[in-house]
Order: C-alpha cells, then sequence, then structure tokens
C-alpha cells in the first residue's frame, strides 16, 4: 500500500472533502439527517488487510460515545450494486447503506459501523477472509490464533480517525444528501505507518468517537447478521488470548454486547459455538448476549445442526449465568428468506 506521510494525508482528506461538500451543496437538496457514508479500504492489523465500511452517523448525542459495529450476511451489498444484480435486487431494502439507517433507528445514540466483507464470491456469498480463514463460500475454519481481534480494532481505529476528520470537516462547512458516497472520491485517512492514526486526531476535536484501545473510553455493541455471525464467533474463539494482550484486553473491555441475529453458513459445524471451555472464558467477560432467531435457519430439516447448536449455545451460557436474551421470531410462519431478513426489525 502506498504511504502517505500523515499531516500530507490528513491536510488532503480535509481539502478534498471540503472541495465535494462545497460542490454538491449547489446541486443537492440539503438533508436533516445525517448521511450514510462509505469509507473505502480501511486497513486493519496489516496494510495488505483491508475493508469497506459505512458509516451512519449517530442520531443523538450521549455523554460516552457508543457504536454498533454489524457484520452484514451474503448477498448484502451496496444499494446501487444490489439494485443492477440480476438476483439480489429482491432484497436492496436490506443494502448496507439501509441496514445502516435502520440500526440507527433502534440505536439512535451509536454510531453505526458496517464492516463489509473483504470478499463476496460469485457477487453473493460473504467472506470474512481478514477476521477467519474461510473455503470459498465463505464457511469458517475457527482458529484459536489472536487475529480477528487485532483486526476489528485496527480497522476501527483507523476508520475513527478517517471518519472524525469527515466530520468535523462537514460540521464547518454544510450539510449533504444522506447518499453521500465517500468511495467517489480520493480520500488518505491520517494513519500513522503502523496502521493507526495519530491520538490528537482523534482527541482533540469538536466530535470525539472515543479510542477503541482505551479502556472505558466508548461503548461497543457487535452484530453479526446470518453468515456475519462467523466473525462474532471467532472472537470468542480468541478469547483466552485476547485476555493475555493487553491492548485486546482493554478493547475487550469496551464489548459491552453481542447479537447473534439467525446466523448460519454453509459449514457443516460451528454455526453456534458449543466449546464449554470457550463459552466458560465468554460468561466472565460479562458481555450481554442477545440471539435472535427464525425458522428460515433453526428449523431447516436439511441443516438440523444450526437449531441444535443454538439450542446447545443458549443452555451453555445460562448454565454458566450469563444473562442471555433469546428469542424465536416468525415461529408459526413457514421459514423464508423474507423472515430471515425480517429480524432485523423485531429484534
Amino acid at each position: 500500500m502506498h504511504q502517505v506521510p500523515v499531516r500530507s494525508a490528513h491536510k488532503l482528506l480535509l481539502h478534498t472533502v471540503a472541495g465535494v461538500i462545497s460542490m454538491c451543496a449547489g446541486v443537492s437538496s440539503v438533508s436533516s439527517s445525517p448521511a450514510v457514508y462509505r469509507l473505502p479500504a480501511v486497513p486493519g492489523c496489516e496494510a495488505t488487510k483491508c475493508n469497506d465500511v459505512v458509516l451512519r452517523p449517530a442520531r443523538e448525542s450521549s455523554q460516552k460515545p457508543q457504536h454498533v459495529v454489524y457484520f452484514p450476511g451474503d448477498v448484502q451489498n451496496y444499494r446501487d450494486v444490489m439494485a443492477s444484480h440480476p438476483e439480489n435486487f429482491r432484497w436492496k431494502q436490506w443494502s448496507l447503506e439501509d441496514v445502516a439507517d435502520m440500526l440507527s433507528q433502534r440505536f439512535p445514540y451509536s454510531y453505526i459501523w458496517i464492516i463489509k466483507s473483504s470478499r463476496m464470491h460469485l457477487h453473493k456469498f460473504s467472506c470474512y477472509d481478514n477476521f477467519v480463514e474461510s473455503n470459498m463460500f465463505g464457511a469458517p475454519k475457527h482458529s484459536t490464533e489472536l487475529g480477528a481481534f487485532k483486526h476489528l480494532q485496527s480497522l476501527l481505529t483507523n476508520a475513527f480517525s478517517a471518519a472524525q476528520s469527515l466530520l468535523v470537516s462537514q460540521n464547518n462547512k454544510y450539510s449533504v444528501d444522506r447518499d453521500y458516497d465517500l468511495s467517489k472520491m480520493d480520500i488518505c485517512p491520517t494513519y500513522t505507518t503502523n496502521g493507526c492514526p495519530e491520538k490528537d486526531n482523534i482527541i482533540h476535536s469538536t466530535i470525539y468517537l472515543g479510542m477503541p484501545s482505551l479502556k472505558d473510553s466508548l461503548s461497543i455493541t457487535v452484530i453479526g447478521f446470518s453468515k456475519g455471525c462467523v466473525v462474532l464467533n471467532q472472537l470468542l474463539y480468541e478469547l483466552q488470548e485476547a485476555i493475555k494482550d493487553k491492548d485486546i484486553q482493554s478493547f475487550l473491555a469496551n464489548i459491552k454486547a453481542m447479537y447473534w441475529l439467525d446466523g448460519g453458513h454453509s459449514g457443516g459445524c460451528d454455526t453456534w459455538i458449543t466449546n464449554p471451555e470457550i463459552l466458560k472464558a465468554f460468561a466472565l467477560t460479562g458481555i450481554a448476549v442477545h440471539t435472535h432467531v427464525t425458522p428460515y435457519q433453526v428449523r431447516d430439516i436439511m441443516r438440523s445442526w444450526i437449531g441444535e447448536e443454538h439450542r446447545k449455545f443458549v443452555q451453555l451460557l445460562k448454565k454458566y449465568n450469563v444473562k442471555v436474551e433469546n428469542q424465536l421470531h416468525f415461529s408459526y410462519e413457514m421459514p423464508s428468506l423474507d423472515n430471515h431478513f425480517q429480524v432485523h426489525e423485531v429484534f
């Protein structure tokens, strides 16, 4: 990846954002709600590991910064990409931008961060290779090696830096349409040589997003939907290593809740974690657990292990005194993709 000097990159970011916003202001209607932004190719713990990130700023202010990090499932992509796809257009209402806006209504005090998978096989199967080793179709091969935590921490740190510069610049200039798209801009976020932003760029600003690696500086809720749950599962696999790492331990302490929304993938196991030792370690974190499922996943007779693993996951967590919110939605309806997606509206 081409290295850009830190302060030069910062000036370029502010100049580019201000220039494009100025051009848009004359031709776009002003929206009363914050925009949904695309932050393309944000690097994580390694410069070669990048994920696009979609940001929806918080609707309401809060004393401590709150963030929701969401991992989408198969098919979910940018709205324009889904709309032009011969099959996926049917699900375009669940595009990354639309889900970001939906989650913003559900969590009005939180910044919403949609982490796009780094690879989409056949423009359909989301593959989270940067977080967990995956096969061609995105089915995971979980490991206890500390990788997903490091990547997520660095990814959020870099995304915060880029977003903060953008939001400060926007507040000093104009309001823009909610569909404003950063992917069409030549943005160089303020990264240092080790892939992390300068602390000054995060702290000294009228907009404070917090620092992922600074304990108690913010609150994070992690949500996985369908295939996106493989990332949450990988985080659980890494817990015993994570608590040995000082920086990751602080990051972990900022995660307050995790939501599994109708998790599933094409592999024949590990749709839900059922290893007692892993779940015992998870119970000690104090993270609130929420599971919301539909018959599409847990009552599929061709994939009966999904429902069995889900039941065991919940039973074990309760055994270890974890307070679990567990709900089956649309239980009296036939399994369907429509209800699978609509879990977003009822959880």
